[in-house]
Parts: structure tokens; C-alpha cells; sequence
């Protein structure tokens, strides 16, 4: 879901007035918003076979946004709406589980502690100027062998769920300053819909390691 990401730059030169980002920004947020509420109708909607479908779906997704985010951005708004829908298929049967074995406040609790987070991301992101080029290109080679060692973990088992999901929280943590930084230097040519694709699935990842780590104390 984060591969389409390699081909983009992230300016480390703020230039861009104030308004224009601002505007970049609301627009990225209002989207994404959106976004999160259609994802909750899939969630709810999910049926118990919905992660395989939905997983094939977003992918597919993923593709077609990026062909379709210059030449038509309408087309590309209603195709990441799409996407969130079957996004909520395909994390909706791991919640439900949740929910019943854990309850429903566990879910809450780690969508409220994503929002928080990505807020205070957000916040560093356009109240430091630091090079966020770089800490974007450590925080794609990290996914990168991060999935090469959970590929790899499923058949030597050296990683616990546990470790596997701070790791996850941390990578996505600096894409998403990263994400935000580039948005905070107006976008890098893309358009708020790529943008706001990239703030998402930022989010569903940090929520997903959150709500893992949230269930492992738990359980313990």
C-alpha cells in the first residue's frame, strides 16, 4: 500500500506562502475525514471472508489513483473513497474480533490515541524546519526491511507480534512527519487526494500497531 510512495521527493526548502498550505492542509484533512467516516461504514459492513477481497481491492486502488490523480482528480477522489470502504473490509473482521474478545472501548481507545498522535505529528512537522527528505528516506528503507523480516519471521519466527508493531509504529510515525513536511512545503506537485492517501494509510497503520499492542497488554 506504501510502495507507490518511493517515487516521491520531499523538499527540505520551505518556500510556499503560508495560505497556500494552509488551504493544501485543510483540503488534505477534510478529505482524509472523509475518508476515516466511509471506513467506518465498511467496518461495519465487513463480512467475516471481507480481508482477502478488500486487501486486493485497495492494491488495485492504490494503482488507479496514481494514473488517474493528474489527468482527472474527480475520478481519483471517488476512487480513494472506494478505497476506504474496502479498507473497512478489510480490517473490519480483525476488529470485530476485537471487540469481541477485548470490547469496543479497546477500539476506541486506539483510534483515539492515532488521532492524537497524528495530530502532534502534524504539529512537529510545521513547527520545526528540519530535513525531512532524509528522515523519509530512513523511514522507507526501514518499511522495506521491515517487510522483508516479517516475510521472513513467518517462517523462522525471530519477531513477536509485539516487536513487530513497535516497529511498524515507529516507520509510520516518520512517514507520516514526513508526509506532513511535504504538505507543509506545498505538496510537492501532487495533488490533495495523493496527499491525503498518504496521510490515511499512514494512520491505518499506526492505528492497526496500536490496537495490536493495546491487545497484547491485555492479554498479558
Amino acid at each position: 500500500m506504501n510502495g507507490y510512495r518511493l517515487n516521491n521527493s520531499y523538499p527540505t526548502i520551505i518556500d510556499v506562502p503560508r495560505e497556500e498550505t494552509s488551504s493544501l492542509l485543510a483540503k488534505v484533512l477534510g478529505i482524509t475525514s472523509l475518508g476515516f467516516f466511509i471506513t467506518s461504514v465498511g467496518v461495519a459492513t465487513a463480512p467475516a471472508w471481507g480481508t482477502f477481497v478488500g486487501f486486493i481491492v485497495v492494491i488495485g486502488l492504490v494503482f488507479a489513483i496514481n494514473l488517474t490523480r493528474k489527468a482527472s482528480p474527480a475520478v481519483a477522489l471517488g476512487l480513494f473513497l472506494t478505497l476506504t470502504y474496502f479498507m473497512g473490509w478489510e480490517i473490519g473482521p480483525l476488529i470485530q474480533r476485537y471487540i469481541h474478545t477485548f470490547g469496543s472501548s479497546m477500539v476506541f481507545n486506539a483510534a483515539a490515541t492515532t488521532g492524537c498522535g497524528m495530530a502532534v505529528m502534524g504539529c512537529v512537522a510545521y513547527l520545526f524546519n528540519i530535513n525531512y527528505r532524509r528522515i523519509a528516506g530512513i523511514g522507507f528503507a526501514a518499511l522495506l526491511l521491515l517487510i522483508i523480516a516479517g516475510i521472513a519471521s513467518m517462517f523462522f519466527h525471530f519477531l513477536s507480534p509485539d516487536t513487530y508493531s513497535w516497529l511498524t509504529l515507529g516507520i509510520f510515525s516518520l512517514l507520516t512527519v514526513g508526509d506532513f513536511a511535504r504538505i507543509r512545503a506545498g505538496g510537492d506537485g501532487l495533488s490533495a487526494v495523493s496527499l491525503a492517501l498518504s496521510i490515511y494509510l499512514d494512520a491505518i497503520n499506526i492505528f492497526l500497531a496500536v490496537l495490536q499492542l493495546m491487545g497484547g497488554r491485555r492479554r498479558d
